[in-house]
């Protein structure tokens, strides 16, 4: 059976509630051009399984990493296990048995991953959606997940109403936490939850919502509720970068230190290219070629795994920017992910005629592209030379 039209005609969430009640068992596509992304969801006798996102992937063992689940050393050590000695496991179950995650937590992740994947692809009013039935022969489960469909609909339904009381202080998820100034007459202990004050830690002035969220390994509507919390009590402020008045000269000194960070780039002087791009972050921390030059400076120090997740900071910023994707493809190689580096490569193509410069790396991402297609199935990674 295939199921397949537009959301404009047949609303998400009744296309789920068709899957459930119906006890399908298949794949469900979501795409959106207008978003220039696009969801897969993964259906069991109605229930789901699995899901994933193109424009915010998070990998299970960078997520684990991120939120401090797991050490550096035991995610290298289940990646060696997987590419140089052919275990076939998937990399959650090899941290299982190496000792560094519980199975209950191991669970416990993966179904976040799926749940923020469905709750974004609920959110969505236009698009295309097709659903293909069948058996579930290629979902690449870290975990035996299994979530009823009806309870992700109520939550999804919450959500909503949640969102609707909020969203006059959270009206997206680019707004910015700031400490409110002290109240020496309000002064005493504070009386905060666990997840609260963690919260309140990641605060300084330059993450947004997305990007506290993605530090904790939370949700974006969990750190938001949390947030509006924060504020209704007076601790926090706040901003929508895009409705406040920018400094004087704000922009033009942005500017000049993303030039400086290029050109310590170019001599290869890592470490002062970092340094005027965090300052440049710290004025314009919505701009979108302040975080393609960290990417940049990332991907040249030999950090990948950063360099993808500031370059993708840029594409959400700006998605018509054709070398966050170009040089995204050749991060994502370096950490062996070459069917990802294969998709942003394919939206290169699609925006780099709008950019003399970027045509001009043509031969170089076809080479690359080639490359990939080949290396894809041998979990050798490559670096990544030559595409700076």
């Amino acid at each position: 059976m295939a199921i397949e039209g537009p959301l404009r005609e047949l609303g998400i969430h009744d296309v789920f509630q068709l899957l459930d009640l119906s006890r399908k068992t298949g794949m469900l596509r979501v795409t959106s051009e207008l978003r220039h992304n696009a969801g897969t969801i993964s259906f069991e006798d109605g229930a789901i399984i699995y899901a994933e996102i193109r424009s915010n992937p998070h990998p299970l063992g960078a997520l684990l990493l991120r939120t401090g689940k797991i050490a550096e050393a035991d995610l290298e050590r289940a990646r060696d296990m997987q590419q140089r000695q052919g275990d076939q496991r998937r990399l959650g179950e090899i941290l299982v048995d190496l000792g560094a995650l519980s199975p209950r937590e191991l669970q416990r992740q993966v179904r976040f991953q799926i749940e923020e994947v469905v709750f974004e692809v609920m959110s969505w009013r236009e698009g295309y959606f097709s659903f293909t039935e069948g058996p579930n022969t290629e979902v690449p489960a870290e975990a035996t997940v299994r979530i009823p469909t009806e309870a992700l609909l109520m939550e999804g339904a919450r959500r909503i109403d949640e969102w609707a009381r909020i969203e006059k202080r959270v009206p997206h998820l680019g707004v910015v936490a700031v400490f409110a100034p002290a109240d020496e007459s309000a002064a005493g202990d504070l009386d905060l939850l666990p997840p609260e004050w963690e919260v309140l830690a990641t605060i300084d002035g330059a993450r947004d919502i997305r990007a506290i969220a993605q530090a904790l390994g939370r949700s974006d509507f969990d750190v938001a509720k949390t947030l509006f919390g924060l504020e209704s009590a007076g601790l926090i402020t706040l901003v929508d970068p895009g409705q406040q008045p920018r400094p004087r000269g704000a922009a033009g000194d942005a500017a000049t230190l993303v030039a400086q960070a290029e050109d310590a780039l170019r001599r290869r002087d890592f470490e002062r290219a970092r340094a005027a791009a965090e300052q440049a972050a710290a004025i314009q921390p919505h701009d979108a070629a302040v975080h393609l030059v960290l990417g940049k400076i990332h991907a040249g120090a030999g950090r990948p795994a950063d360099a993808v997740e500031e370059l993708r900071r840029a594409q959400r910023l700006d998605p018509l920017l054709p070398a966050a994707y170009r040089l995204c493809g050749f991060a994502l190689i370096a950490v062996g992910r070459f069917a990802e580096a294969i998709e942003q490569w394919e939206q290169w193509e699609r925006l780099a005629p709008r950019a003399e410069e970027e045509m001009a790396q043509a031969d170089v991402v076809r080479q690359a592209r080639a490359a990939a297609q080949v290396l894809g199935g041998t979990g050798t990674t490559v670096g990544n030379k030559g595409h700076g």
